[in-house]
């Protein structure tokens, strides 16, 4: 495949602009609100803006589109640039705020009211609503539309003086109420908001709509290609229309591409808000969340998320990709590098009735099957040890190759046993197994040539370490449940289960957010939140094999 093959249109775009002579040096930013945590549709614009200028030695700027006070806050910002630095990317001396240019933005205001295409409109917000039009029809002309320029200059002034109350007054640009473009019907430029703004305190009380900010902000920083989700595209217009009228030194190029969107979750930032103020997730970071600090708590790598966005390409399709990409993205990255452990999630007691009580061996294990230069490390083998509950069926069918009633199975680098005696409590649930071990059966002494067909793992109950495991699924039971009248309805209420489990002794040194595989079980690493050396919390982060892939592909199927 060549060059030209390989790359997707936005690359194409800036390669041919570089040769044709019309930009030396590309530059592009990241421009997040911040009202909420990242989540992995911006993972999608994080690599695409970073990535093209670094393949290019351009720059990038990491820009705070902070012109709505009312629902920001520092703890979003912080958070954000957590984040991207986490996926691997830096912006250097080139973090910038739309706050920056709150003069010039003014200055600008004021350019387009001079010019006589800007006028401030004194319609409460209902009528303007009502002047608007519809998308069959067209909209009509404030009445406030044809104030002179000089009564315009003067009433915006006093707006920015704070004689005014909210919503007494509103900045519009003078366009064209029939346009069929809504964001074309004198759109709204500056509103008076008296509130404290994160970083210019009350120096102002009134504030820039985004949609002015925005393009006049990629002007201020000489922004070659102004990369954007497809749902601006409608939006171009009107931020070319203020190029037009201001003609600033330097005019970007908006690009438009498809949102990332991915399957069993939502990507609204205010969908994901009321999940976390109705108390349905722990917060922006629960590991069930589709943000990024989430994702990063559940112990996917930065790694995997770039992989799993450079698998969904950049294009001007709409898609919505499986989960099952993203998961299978995070087992390959793990897969190499993560040493094996054994844990007991569902325990259930086996007593080996021949082996001395006192009795303690320990076993070598391999810390990954496949890398040697990992070493090895010691179990503990005794008389009680902990198996899975699933590892025993009392009447089994003819392939169960696990452990059942006058059945053997091996023991995880230990001894073959078999199933002797089931005990159960007075409700007929089983507690505890009596099992015999062959003495000439340890792995790896060669001392006996007999073979049995299943193996299943194990923790000795004297040196196990209890921990709370949770286990993760999906948060939503529909595929796309965006398209659902109420995302209540599409809940999955089996999204999280938390189990006392029995751990391997080594686990107890486990580093915060280090990804370990339990054998048979998935990956999992401990919580970076809720942990302590007295009460280990563990987060399942993907399963081996994807359960989901059938009910996965009928659902892509059936919206196709």
């Amino acid at each position: 495949m060549s060059d030209t093959e390989s790359r997707d249109f936005i690359r194409q775009i800036i390669h041919d602009d570089l040769e044709s002579g019309k930009h030396s040096q590309i530059v592009t930013r990241f421009p997040p609100e911040p009202n909420g945590y990242l989540h992995i549709g911006h993972v999608m614009s994080i690599c695409l803006n970073f990535g093209v200028a670094a393949e290019t030695a351009g720059r990038t700027f990491l820009r705070f589109d902070d012109t709505n006070p009312g629902r920001e806050s520092e703890e979003y910002v912080d958070a954000i640039e957590r984040d991207v630095r986490w996926l691997g990317f830096d912006w250097d001396d080139r973090l910038t705020h739309a706050s920056d240019y709150f003069d010039r933005l003014y200055d600008a205001a004021t350019e387009l009211v001079k010019l006589g295409v800007a006028y401030v409109d004194s319609l409460s917000a209902d009528e303007i609503r009502e002047y608007r039009g519809t998308l069959t029809e067209p909209g009509k002309n404030s009445p406030h539309r044809d104030r002179s320029v000089a009564e315009n200059l003067d009433l915006l002034a006093r707006m920015r003086s704070g004689e005014f109350a909210d919503g007494e007054h509103l900045l519009r640009a003078k366009i064209d109420m029939a346009s069929p473009n809504m964001n074309l019907r004198d759109p709204a430029l500056y509103r008076i908001r008296h509130i404290s703004h994160q970083r210019s305190g009350d120096n102002w009380c009134i504030y820039p709509m985004y949609d002015f900010a925005h393009g006049l902000s990629d002007a201020f920083e000489e922004i070659t290609h102004s990369l954007c989700t497809l749902e601006f595209e409608d939006h171009r217009p009107l931020y070319d229309w203020f190029l037009d009228q201001l003609r600033p030194e330097h005019r970007p190029r908006q690009i438009e591409f498809s949102r990332l969107n991915l399957a069993y979750a939502i990507t609204s930032k205010r969908k994901l808000n009321a999940l976390v103020e109705e108390g349905i997730v722990e917060g922006w970071d629960d590991p069930r969340m589709p943000t990024i600090a989430g994702m990063r708590r559940r112990g996917y790598p930065a790694v995997a998320l770039r992989e799993f966005v450079k698998r969904g390409g950049v294009t001007k399709k709409d898609k919505l990709i499986e989960m099952g990409v993203l998961e299978n993205c995070v087992r390959e990255s793990l897969g190499d590098d993560s040493q094996r452990r054994m844990a007991v999630l569902r325990p259930l007691k086996v007593v080996l009735t021949n082996y001395p009580e006192d009795h303690v061996e320990m076993m070598q294990a391999m810390n990954h099957p496949g890398r040697p230069e990992l070493g090895t490390r010691e179990l503990a083998f005794s008389r009680e040890l902990w198996i899975e509950q699933d590892d025993f069926m009392e009447e089994a069918p003819k392939k169960f190759f696990r452990l059942k009633p006058g059945g053997e199975v091996r023991l995880r680098f230990g001894y073959i046993i078999r199933c002797d005696e089931v005990l159960k409590n007075d409700a007929g649930e089983v507690t505890e197994l009596h099992c015999s071990y062959d003495t000439d059966t340890r792995s790896g002494t060669g001392s006996s040539d007999r073979k049995v067909k299943g193996t299943i793992h194990w923790v000795s109950c004297a040196h196990a370490i209890d921990a709370n495991v949770r286990l993760y699924d999906r948060l939503f039971t529909e595929a796309n449940p965006n398209s659902a009248d109420d995302l209540h309805a599409v809940l999955n209420r089996d999204s999280l289960e938390s189990v006392v489990a029995k751990l391997e002794a080594s686990l107890a040194d486990l580093d915060a957010g280090e990804p370990v595989q339990f054998e048979r079980l998935g990956y999992f690493c401990v919580d970076s939140e809720e942990n302590s050396a007295d009460s280990r919390v563990f987060n399942r982060i993907v399963t081996l094999r994807d359960s989901w892939a059938k009910l996965e592909k009928q659902a892509m199927q059936q919206q196709a």
